[in-house]
This record gives C-alpha cells, sequence and structure tokens, in this order.
C-alpha cells in the first residue's frame, strides 16, 4: 500500500533528501508509520516514489531526531515508544521549557508578548479534533499549537535551547498521535492555553511556569494512561 503524506516543503528546488524526510518525518510523527517498524529501503523507494540514496540520508537524518534508530546489520525502524521513555522525554521537556520561559518572561519585549497573544488567538480560532471522542487534532491546529508553545519561549535568548525544545516538543507530539488517546472530559484545554498568556502577559513568572508544566502533566497522564 502506498504511503502518501504531503511534504513540509514543496519548493521546486528541494533536494530529494529533503522531501523524503519530510515526508517520512511527518508520517513517523502521525503515527501512519508506526513505533518499531521495519523501513526498509526498497519498500520505502515505491511509497514515496524517491531513490534509495535519498531515503537512506533521509533516515539517517531521523536517526538525529531520535525518530528512528539504526539497527546493527538490520537497517532502520521506527524509534519504539515506551513508558519509560515518555516518562524520560517529560523530564526533560519540563526542564528545558521552565528555563526557556523563565528567560522570555525576564528577557522578552512587546514585539514578543505581540507575538505570543497574535499565535494564541490564532490558536483559540482553530477547531481542535476530528471527532468529539477521540484526541486526535486536526493537522492545522497541531500546527497552530506548535506555533503557540513556540512563541511562549521565543524569548530566551539562546536557539541551542529552542532547538532542542522543539525536538522535545516533536517527540512528545508522536507519542499523542500514536497512543490515539480520547478527550478528557471535563478538561478545558483552551482555558489552560489562556491562562499561561495571560500570566505571560502579567509577566508573572511563577504562574506563568506553574500553569505550563500543570499543562503538560495533564497531557501526560492522559498519554501514560494509554501506553501499552
Amino acid at each position: 500500500m502506498t504511503i502518501t503524506s504531503p511534504s513540509l516543503d514543496d519548493r521546486p528546488n528541494a533536494s530529494l533528501t529533503s522531501q523524503a524526510y519530510n515526508s517520512l518525518r511527518q508520517d513517523i510523527l502521525r503515527g501512519t508509520l508506526p513505533p518499531g517498524k521495519k523501513l526498509r529501503i526498497e519498500e520505502l523507494k515505491e511509497s514515496y516514489g524517491i531513490g534509495a540514496t535519498a531515503i537512506r540520508e533521509a533516515l539517517s537524518m531521523l536517526t538525529s531526531d531520535l525518530l528512528v534508530q539504526r539497527v546493527d546489520h538490520r537497517g532502520f525502524r521506527v524509534a519504539p515508544v515506551s513508558q519509560a521513555g515518555f516518562d524520560e522525554l517529560l523530564r526533560t521537556r519540563c526542564w528545558l521549557e521552565e528555563r526557556a520561559l523563565r528567560e522570555s518572561i525576564r528577557c522578552g519585549d512587546v514585539r514578543w508578548e505581540e507575538g505570543v497573544i497574535l499565535s494564541h488567538y490564532r490558536l483559540s480560532r482553530s477547531s481542535r479534533v476530528e471527532s468529539s471522542d477521540r484526541f486526535l487534532a486536526h493537522d492545522s491546529w497541531e500546527v497552530r499549537h506548535k506555533e503557540f508553545h513556540q512563541a511562549v519561549i521565543a524569548a530566551c535568548g539562546s536557539e541551542l535551547l529552542l532547538h532542542f525544545c522543539r525536538q522535545m516538543y516533536d517527540l512528545n507530539i508522536r507519542y499523542r498521535r500514536v497512543v490515539g488517546s480520547p478527550v478528557e472530559s471535563g478538561r478545558d484545554i483552551e482555558g489552560e492555553h489562556d491562562g499561561i498568556a495571560r500570566a505571560i502577559a502579567a509577566r508573572d513568572e511563577e504562574r506563568a511556569v506553574d500553569m505550563l508544566l500543570n499543562h503538560y502533566q495533564r497531557t501526560a497522564d492522559l498519554v501514560r494512561s494509554k501506553i501499552s
């Protein structure tokens, strides 16, 4: 069966490796390529219509993103998911983003505040879920959601820190998409985002950090309950 995915980079001059990387990455994050799946070069060539060299280079790049594992003498496979792996991911993400948020509140200017407000507004205008009983979110909502969380920490002053925060975000998204958890009844996601944005606008560092980490923990509790 052919796997089809829109590339994240549709520029005419984009390299085949970039196209392969973006398409594979999207399918791994969405769970279309499930955890543990063997990634055979010949099968991927046929599925994506891209040559073996570009596929192999893309898989090597994805190992750096922690989305693919290279297995000695057995090729590549999608990185597995586990309870222990998710717990480590959550701890690391919270450590990194707490520091990034604190530095952003201390150093961010009016333009940064405006970026947070604008990204929050755009997120609030996006429809979240595909149906009322599934946690899987619309791709458009996922884009706006990531934009908001990146805007929140954008003024931390460290591109390296932001890079790792983006990586942790994407790894977390994969867990959410893979487990396909039911939506929590009574949880006000929009209210949680609004509270974070308001605390930032007030430059209330402790409240903003507390609300952000609690926001992550509530999602983590739901994901943990669904990891086999």
